[in-house]
């Protein structure tokens, strides 16, 4: 194991929202590993935000401040979607670790190149996938290793979210070229990683989208069918014309069925039920959940997994650079079935039509 030391972190873009807020609080209560030193954000009250988190904070608003900081280990990317591909392989190439949120980028040739130079520098890419950590999903994570699960049979995801006037009110959203795509990009990204994880990468994908609730340029309704690497068969059902914000998995397996809570934020760390299909089994399952009691949540465990990554912890498992691309590809593969449509496989490589983006031209 590499020698621990704390890593300085600045973080670009406090969010709408208070995204990068979120992050900042993952590295404070992760204060053995991480120190937040820098915030930058065009409107210095925002960033302020963060720095009242942290005591060491300088708030500024030019990027090249943060990124040309030699104190700085880690650059963590909380700004729009259409920026992430230039400043990530800006801070790479200042010699600097990147944490990302999603979108990661616009295309698969944009990942496979931050994942190569990634590779050149020498430097760790993480994207951010915080709905892994919870003691909803570290239950099933359990449940699984042991063997307690069985064949896996079917599923079905359900983001079933509001979003009216006043979200689209910030300029960017709801466009090509601002957002990268519409729900399937920045609402159900994390739930499609979440369902990858429990059934295995997706192998094949058909779908439908629609825009059918808001006078915006990218979708925010789809329905999407997928088979998966256990042979499992999943859907995906999304809109943003629900009376609130709900997210809901339901998975079924040869002994057990599992079912998340309805939490569209922290659907790891949601009510999750494991059923036994044997009803004799079920107090032999209660035992073996009994043993996964608390664990970090969203963003305290997705920093506290990266520190461990960062100082080569064997336990270490973060969201990885295959895991950005899967993502990706996934994304690329649901749009070309939309427009073509035909079922698309998985994996994608540089022949695919979509490879340089999924934009439509204008």
């Amino acid at each position: 194991m590499s020698v621990q030391k704390k890593f300085k972190v600045g973080i670009l873009g406090s969010g709408v929202g208070g995204i990068g807020t979120s992050h900042a609080g993952g590295y404070c209560n992760t204060p053995e590993g991480f120190e937040v030193i820098m915030a930058c954000d065009l409107d210095p009250v925002r960033a302020q935000e963060i720095a009242k988190m942290a005591p060491n904070c300088e708030v500024v608003t030019d990027i090249a401040k943060v990124l040309s900081n030699p104190e700085i280990d880690i650059v963590d990317i909380c700004l729009p979607p259409h920026l992430h591909y230039p400043i990530m392989m800006q801070a790479l190439d200042a010699g600097k670790h990147v944490v990302c949120e999603k979108p990661f980028v616009s295309s698969l040739k944009e990942t496979d190149a931050f994942i190569k130079k990634s590779e050149e520098v020498g430097k760790k890419v993480f994207p951010v996938f915080q709905y892994r950590y919870g003691v909803g999903f570290q239950r099933f994570l359990h449940l699984r290793n042991n063997g307690l699960l069985g064949k896996a049979y079917a599923g079905s995801m359900e983001t079933h979210w509001r979003r009216d006037a006043p979200y689209y009110a910030v300029d960017w959203r709801g466009t090509w070229a601002g957002e990268n795509g519409g729900t399937i990009v920045s609402h159900a990204t994390h739930i499609h990683d979440l369902v990858t994880e429990i059934f295995g990468r997706v192998e094949q994908v058909s779908a439908f989208l629609d825009v059918r609730v808001n006078p915006v340029e990218t979708e925010d309704c789809a329905a999407i069918a997928m088979k998966t690497a256990s042979g499992a068969l999943v859907t995906s059902s999304i809109t943003l014309g629900n009376s609130g914000d709900m997210s809901r998995i339901r998975a079924c397996f040869e002994h057990v069925t599992v079912e998340s809570g309805l939490q569209p934020y922290t659907i790891g760390n949601g009510d999750w039920t494991f059923t036994a299909r044997d009803s004799a089994s079920q107090q032999l399952l209660d035992r073996e959940l009994d043993k996964i009691q608390e664990t970090k949540v969203r963003f305290d465990g997705l920093m506290a997994d990266i520190y461990k990554a960062l100082i080569d912890s064997p336990d270490a498992s973060p969201p990885s650079t295959a895991d950005a691309r899967h993502s990706m590809e996934l994304i690329t593969a649901i749009y070309q079935a939309d427009r073509s449509k035909m079922t698309q496989s998985l994996p994608l490589d540089s022949t695919h039509p979509l490879y340089a983006g999924w934009q439509p031209s204008k």
